[in-house]
C-alpha cells in the first residue's frame, strides 16, 4: 500500500510538471504574439510619418542626425527590421551612400532594445525583482550606447566599418537567396495574421517617392495577379518619351511605348480589419490597447509559473548549472559560448526583441545572472546582425553589392562593440552600469520612466535639433555639452559632488517632490469624494434611505395594484419588529425627483 501511495505522487508530480511545462510554452507563444501586435500596432499609428522623416536625403547625410533618425524611426516603429529594410533599400536604389546608412544602423541598433525595456516596467510592483529586471533590461541599451559614442566617432575620422566591408564583399561570392520566414515567424504568424495583416511595401513606396497619399498600411489584398505589357501610350510632348526611337506625332498627339502594368486582386486577406472603415491610427490604438494587455497577462502569466517552480532544491540547481563556467582551464571560454548561443536562439527565432524580452523576466526572477545575460544578449546583437544579412542577400541581384556591404557594416559594428566591452572584464562597463542603474530605479521606481522618456525620445530630438541648428547655436549648447562629463567625472574624483545643491546630486529631493504632488492630488481626489457625498442627493439619500420593499398582495395572491400610492412600505427594523407605513403624495413625489433613483418592482408568487 505505501509503494502505491508513492507511485501515485511520482505519477502526480511528473503530471503537474508537464502541465506546468505546457502552460509555459502557450504564455511564452501568447507574449511573441503580443509583441508582434505591439510592433504592428506602433506601425500603424505612425508608420507613414517614420517612413516620410527618410524623404529628406540632405538630413540623413548628416552622421547625428542620421543616427538618431535611425533611433526614433526604430524606437517608434518597435521593430529594427522595418528600419534595416528601409535603410537597404535606400542603399541599394543608389538614394543613400554607405558611409551616410552606417550611422543609421548604429541608432537603429540602440532603438531596438527599448522593447525587453519596456517589458522590465511590468516588474515595477516588487522594488527587488524589479531592480534585477531592469538592470538585465539596460544592459542591452548601454552596450549599444557606449557602441555607437565609440565606434561613430571612429567611423567618421576613419571609415573603417566602409572600408573593411568592402574588402570583405569583394573577397566573398554572394548571389541572392529566396527569403525564408523564420521559425518565430512560422509558429505566430498563423495567430497573428488573423488579427492584423500589414502591408511591408508601403515603407519602401513612401522612401522612394511613390504616390501613397491614399494608401493603407492594412494588407487588403493577399493574392494579386501582375501583368507587365508593352503599349501606345500618349505623352504631353516629346520630351516625355521614354526614347527618341519610341516616339511619334499623328496630328497633334504625341506617342510613346511605355511598359504598363496591369493588376488583378484576386484574393482578399483573412483578418479582423480586413473590411473595416477605421484609419490606420485608430486600428493602432485599438492593438496597442489589446496588445499591451495581452502582453501584461502573458508576462505575469510566464512569471508566476517560474516563481512557482524556481524556488528551493529546484531553484538552486537551475541556477547552479546556467550560471555555472566550464571546468579549468577552459572557464574563460564560457563567455564565448553563451554569446554564441544567444547568436544561434536569435538567428532561429529570427526576432532579438523576444530572445531579449524572454530573458528579462528570467533575471528578474535571479534565475539567470546580469554576468551570464551579458553574453546572450551580446549574441542576441551577433544574430540580429545574421538575419539583416540574409535579407539583403534575398534582394535584387543589381543591388545586391550594395545592400551587402551595408549590413555587413551592421555585422562589424556589432563585432567591434563585443571586442571594446567584453574580453577584458575591466571593460565591462555596460554591466557595471546596469547595475547601478538597476539599484536606483528599486529605489526610485519613477525614475525608470524618466529613463525610457529621456534616453530614447528627449536626448535624440536634441541631438537631432542640434544637429541641423545654425553652427553659432551648436557651438554656444554643444561645446558646454561636451565637456559636462567631463566636469561631473572630476568633481567625482576629487569629492566635490557636496560642492553642488543637493537635487543635482541626488533623486531624493525629487522623490520627495513626486511624493508631495501624489499626496496633493490624493487628497484632492478625498475631498472631491467628500463634496459628492455631501450633495444634495446624497444627503436626500442618507435622510430617506429606500427600506426594503413587501407588497401587499392582499387575499387574492395574483392581484396587483394599479397605482404606486396604493403600496404599502414594510420597513424591517434593528429589533425584527414590522411596521406599516402608509405611502404619502411627498413621498412619490420625492422619490420621482431624485431621478429615479430607486425603483419599485412588483412581487409575485406561484
Amino acid at each position: 500500500m505505501p509503494e502505491t501511495t508513492s507511485t501515485e505522487k511520482r505519477i502526480l508530480f511528473f503530471f503537474r510538471i508537464i502541465l506546468k511545462v505546457i502552460f509555459l510554452l502557450i504564455s511564452l507563444f501568447i507574449f511573441a504574439c503580443s509583441l508582434d501586435m505591439l510592433s504592428n500596432a506602433f506601425q500603424l499609428i505612425s508608420g507613414k510619418l517614420a517612413g516620410e522623416i527618410f524623404l529628406d536625403h540632405s538630413i540623413l547625410h548628416n552622421p547625428i542626425s542620421g543616427s538618431t533618425i535611425g533611433l526614433l524611426v526604430t524606437a517608434v516603429l518597435q521593430s529594427s527590421t522595418i528600419a534595416t529594410s528601409i535603410i537597404i533599400t535606400m542603399v541599394s536604389s543608389s538614394m543613400l551612400k554607405v558611409s551616410a546608412a552606417i550611422p543609421m544602423l548604429m541608432g537603429a541598433n540602440v532603438g531596438t532594445s527599448i522593447t525587453n525595456t519596456l517589458v522590465a516596467l511590468m516588474y515595477a510592483g516588487n522594488r527587488e525583482e524589479f531592480g534585477r529586471a531592469f538592470a538585465g533590461a539596460t544592459v542591452h541599451d548601454f552596450f549599444n550606447w557606449f557602441s555607437v559614442l565609440v565606434l561613430l566617432p571612429l567611423e567618421l575620422i576613419t571609415e573603417f566599418l566602409s572600408y573593411l566591408s568592402d574588402k570583405i564583399g569583394h573577397f566573398i561570392k554572394i548571389s541572392g537567396e529566396d527569403e525564408s520566414p523564420g521559425i518565430l515567424k512560422v509558429l505566430t504568424g498563423p495567430i497573428t495574421e488573423r488579427i492584423i495583416q500589414l502591408d511591408g511595401k508601403i515603407f519602401i513606396d513612401i522612401v522612394i517617392g511613390r504616390e501613397t497619399q491614399n494608401k493603407s498600411l492594412i494588407k487588403i489584398w493577399c493574392k494579386t495577379f501582375e501583368n507587365v505589357t508593352f503599349s501606345n501610350v500618349s505623352v504631353p510632348s516629346p520630351e516625355n518619351c521614354t526614347s527618341p526611337t519610341f516616339c511619334w506625332t499623328e496630328g497633334k498627339v504625341t506617342w510613346t511605348l511605355m511598359n504598363i502594368t496591369y493588376r488583378q486582386n484576386i484574393t482578399k486577406c483573412k483578418h479582423l480589419f480586413v473590411n473595416t472603415n477605421y484609419n490606420d491610427a485608430t486600428v493602432g490604438f485599438i492593438l496597442l490597447t489589446f496588445s499591451l494587455f495581452i502582453l501584461a497577462i502573458s508576462l505575469a502569466l510566464i512569471i508566476k509559473i517560474l516563481n512557482s517552480e524556481l524556488r528551493g532544491p529546484v531553484a538552486e540547481m537551475i541556477k547552479k548549472y546556467i550560471n555555472k563556467d566550464f571546468p579549468y582551464p577552459f572557464a574563460w571560454l564560457t563567455g564565448y559560448f553563451t554569446i554564441l548561443v544567444g547568436a544561434v536562439l536569435t538567428f532561429t527565432f529570427q526576432s532579438s526583441s523576444v530572445f531579449t524580452s524572454i530573458i528579462t523576466p528570467m533575471i528578474g526572477i535571479d534565475m539567470i545572472s546580469l554576468e551570464r545575460a551579458y553574453p546572450l544578449i551580446l549574441g542576441s546583437n551577433i544574430g540580429t546582425s545574421t538575419i539583416t544579412i540574409l535579407a539583403a542577400l534575398s534582394g535584387p541581384r543589381n543591388a545586391l553589392r550594395k545592400s551587402f556591404q551595408v549590413t555587413l557594416c551592421h555585422f562589424l559594428f556589432n563585432l567591434f562593440g563585443i571586442i571594446l566591452w567584453y574580453p577584458i572584464p575591466g571593460m565591462r562597463l555596460p554591466v557595471h552600469s546596469a547595475r547601478r542603474l538597476g539599484n536606483l530605479t528599486a529605489t526610485y521606481r519613477w525614475f525608470a520612466i524618466v529613463y525610457v522618456i529621456f534616453c530614447f525620445f528627449v536626448l535624440p530630438t536634441l541631438a537631432f535639433c542640434f544637429s541641423i541648428a545654425d553652427t553659432t547655436v551648436l557651438i554656444s549648447v554643444g561645446i558646454p555639452m561636451f565637456f559636462l562629463p567631463f566636469i561631473v567625472v572630476y568633481l567625482h574624483a576629487f569629492n566635490l559632488l557636496h560642492l553642488l545643491p543637493l537635487w543635482m546630486t541626488s533623486l531624493k529631493p525629487w522623490d520627495d517632490l513626486i511624493i508631495s504632488i501624489m499626496n496633493l492630488c490624493t487628497q484632492c481626489g478625498e475631498n472631491i469624494s467628500h463634496k459628492c457625498k455631501n450633495s444634495k442627493l446624497n444627503r436626500f439619500i442618507a435622510r430617506r434611505s429606500l427600506p426594503t420593499i413587501k407588497t401587499d398582495l392582499g387575499p387574492d395572491q395574483n392581484q396587483r395594484h394599479s397605482s404606486i400610492r396604493d403600496r404599502l412600505f414594510y420597513v424591517k427594523k434593528s429589533d425584527d419588529t414590522v411596521k406599516e407605513i402608509q405611502s404619502t403624495n411627498d413621498t412619490v413625489t420625492e422619490i420621482q425627483s431624485a431621478n429615479q433613483q430607486f425603483s419599485i418592482n412588483d412581487a409575485s408568487t406561484d
